[in-house]
């Protein structure tokens, strides 16, 4: 009984710091998920017990596993569960949990090659290992050219851009940590 008390007690504070976290109100969470704005501020504050019925609209709106969200001992199951998504033209493949923070890895997919005319920057730092295909890197005043096989690490901070150097795809196993992983994943392309 102990146990379930400390999973129940550590919601409140998790959820809240998923929702400073995702950078998002507590009136824009109501907003989302249809849960009043006092519900949701007694849920953080571990005034109200939270219910499967209130959960469920969290996890969903947070993106996340509903026994990351509750913090739920472990089952033994090691597995991901790969739900690929397209950004961009690119098919991004989690291959680890996605929790926020922390290291990231994904497998990308680039169709087509694309315009890398403007090159970004951020903090964070990554590694990419391409599997199949070929990979073009802009890296500052650099210009590689990766083969499957070979792989890249780079401090983000300076300038970067990679897409598929043709003829066909390029498929790519990348690391990166919570900036990183903003910039590729979320960012929206800059207005042309």
């Amino acid at each position: 009984m102990e146990e379930l008390s400390a999973v129940l007690g550590s919601v409140g504070p998790r959820l809240r710091a998923l929702r400073v976290e995702h950078g998002v109100t507590l009136s824009e969470l109501s907003t989302t998920t249809g849960i009043s704005l006092s519900t949701l501020s007694r849920l953080e504050s571990g005034q109200r017990k939270p219910t499967l019925e209130l959960l469920l609209p969290l996890a969903q709106a947070y993106r996340v596993p509903l026994d990351e969200l509750v913090g739920a001992p472990e089952t033994g199951d090691p597995r991901i569960h790969l739900r690929p998504f397209n950004r961009y033209g690119r098919t991004f493949v989690p291959l680890t949990r996605q929790m926020g923070g922390g290291l990231q890895a994904y497998k990308m997919i680039i169709l087509r090659e694309e315009d890398m005319s403007e090159q970004r920057a951020h903090e964070g730092y990554e590694w990419l290992y391409v599997l199949a295909g070929r990979v073009r890197l802009l890296l500052g005043e650099r210009d590689l050219e990766l083969a499957a096989g070979e792989a890249a690490e780079f401090d983000t901070r300076l300038p970067h851009a990679f897409t598929t150097a043709g003829p066909g795809p390029a498929e790519l196993l990348c690391l990166f940590g919570a900036q990183g992983e903003r910039m590729h994943v979320r960012a929206r392309p800059a207005a042309r």
